[in-house]
């Protein structure tokens, strides 16, 4: 693909990222922000002043849902976005959640539709990617766009989404860390965001898929689970676990991290893998 987004990415909350932000994110090492929370296309105006404070870092958006922003719209954006800033803006769709969506039918008919429409407004493959857990929209992540962006993940389904991916297709999965040793005081951090996707029906198939049990996904989530959703440590043993999307097939690991404040975490794994 045209666009380099390099091993290691941060996902944020849109609302959270200002020229600052990028401009630190970038002279750590990082090569991309994906800009989380379904930003629609008003709130991508913003991404100007990250890439006018950057000079190589690409920004991508994880996801744009495809009920909130027609294809036409999104595709002014992005005209707008890569013309005056060649591979550097990645536009992640994807089809979100069910419970959050009263339009939600039919997903996978819906992102073939979505993609279409982009086709016909001239966005091209290798400026999008694709939310993708299910096989299916793996698959079509791989043949319709640049690749891959699985949210709420393990290492073993990234290397499941290599092998139907093959090589080239971009795999850039998000994983979630808390920068401590204390266990107790991590998994609770780290369980104060999980809990919220086992409310979520596509995420708790996934899940289910991955080898959680009833047990794991009941109340707010086990250990095992939080463990595993969430790593924690300190940083030499987070690396390890980020390290295993990568060697299972990733492109970029893409590291949220949970801790008030994320700079400590992003500052030593930037240290550590970078």
């Amino acid at each position: 693909m045209a666009i380099e987004l390099g091993k290691l990415g941060i996902w944020r909350y849109h609302a959270n990222v200002d020229a600052k932000f990028a401009a630190e994110a970038e002279k750590l090492g990082y090569g991309a922000i994906w800009l989380g929370g379904s930003p629609g296309a008003g709130d991508l105006d913003s991404v100007d002043d990250l890439l006018a404070a950057t000079d190589s870092l690409v920004i991508a958006t994880g996801i744009v849902n495809i009920w909130q922003d027609e294809p036409a719209s999104i595709a002014k954006v992005y005209e707008r976005l890569a013309g005056k800033y060649p591979d550097r803006f990645l536009l992640g769709v994807g089809a979100g959640h069910r419970e959050a969506t009263k339009e939600y039918k039919k997903p996978y008919a819906a992102l073939v539709d979505y993609l279409d429409g982009l086709d016909a407004a001239g966005v091209p493959v290798s400026g999008r990617a694709l939310a993708a857990l299910g096989p299916k929209v793996v698959e079509l992540s791989g043949t319709r766009t640049a690749g891959a962006h699985p949210y709420l993940t393990t290492p073993e389904h990234t290397r499941s989404s290599r092998e139907i991916l093959g090589a080239g297709p971009l795999l850039a999965p998000e994983h979630k860390v808390v920068l401590s040793t204390d266990a107790d005081e991590a998994r609770a951090i780290g369980r104060n965001t999980v809990k919220y996707y086992l409310g979520l029906s596509n995420y708790v198939a996934n899940l289910r898929k991955l080898g959680f049990t009833d047990s794991d996904l009941a109340g707010e989530g086990s250990d095992r689970l939080v463990d595993a959703l969430a790593l924690h440590g300190d940083a030499a043993t987070i690396a390890r676990g980020l390290s295993a999307h990568l060697d299972a097939g990733a492109d970029q690991v893409v590291v949220q991290v949970l801790n008030e404040d994320p700079w400590p975490a992003y500052r030593a794994l930037a240290s550590e893998l970078l």
